[in-house]
């Protein structure tokens, strides 16, 4: 998972990076309000879990201000406040969910669970599946109809993104943060490892799945014939 931590209190923001990161999660972090609805706004992340009590724009005004983006990333809430008045305001804004402090980190991690599985339909499944391929979470391959299809980790962690978003588009932009972090290469080596997907999971047979939206990134569609 992909989450966007924004927590003005630092210590608690560094249990809970330490938490995740632990079990493999990438989480981008920011003690600021106003900051944090750029980074919602520009980047993909899987759940956002957004403190009330913030500098620059409180946690109710980020929310507010995401939904009339129309962007739909479910987010936590995290507050001291307890109130049956404060949890109604918190959905009213857009909140998905809402957890008071101070909190088990390990009730935290189950809500964001749950998060991502309702956005995301088989986010937590041993599989992927789009029409005729699946994706094989636990042994990193894919299979295409009858034909197994071995994957390195990069296009696995591709073929994984491209699934799970369909059929949205996927922009070039999360796919090198996906595979690189913050630190990509000079160039332009996704183009690369794009090929060696296409490669892959389309060279093989008649029909294409993965197009290109130009300058933009790629998506997975129905198959659609390969012409010469």
């Amino acid at each position: 998972m992909r989450l966007l931590l924004i927590e003005d209190n630092r210590e608690i923001a560094g249990i809970i990076l330490d938490y995740f990161e632990a079990f493999g999660h990438q989480l981008d972090y920011t003690a600021d309000g106003r900051h944090g609805l750029e980074l919602a706004s520009e980047q993909y992340f899987d759940v956002i879990i957004l403190d009330i009590m913030l500098p620059g724009m409180d946690g109710y005004q980020v929310c507010r201000e995401l939904r009339k983006r129309r962007i739909t990333t479910p987010v936590l809430m995290l507050t001291a406040r307890d109130t049956t008045d404060d949890t109604l305001q918190g959905f009213e804004e857009g909140a998905d969910d809402y957890l008071v402090k101070p909190f088990d980190l390990k009730i935290l991690k189950a809500r964001v669970k749950a998060l991502v599985r309702r956005n995301s339909p088989g986010a937590f499944s041993d599989a992927l599946v789009f029409e005729d391929l699946t994706l094989d979470l636990g042994n990193h391959n894919a299979r295409r109809g009858d034909q197994d299809i071995p994957l390195n980790p990069t296009c696995f962690t591709l073929l994984k993104l491209l699934i799970s978003k369909s059929p949205d588009l996927v922009t070039r932009e999360e796919m090198m943060y996906a595979i690189w972090g913050d630190e990509p290469p000079d160039g332009d080596a996704l183009r690369n490892h794009i090929y060696q997907l296409r490669v892959a999971i389309d060279k093989p047979f008649k029909q294409a799945m993965i197009t290109t939206v130009p300058k933009v990134g790629y998506r997975l569609q129905p198959a659609l014939s390969i012409t010469a």
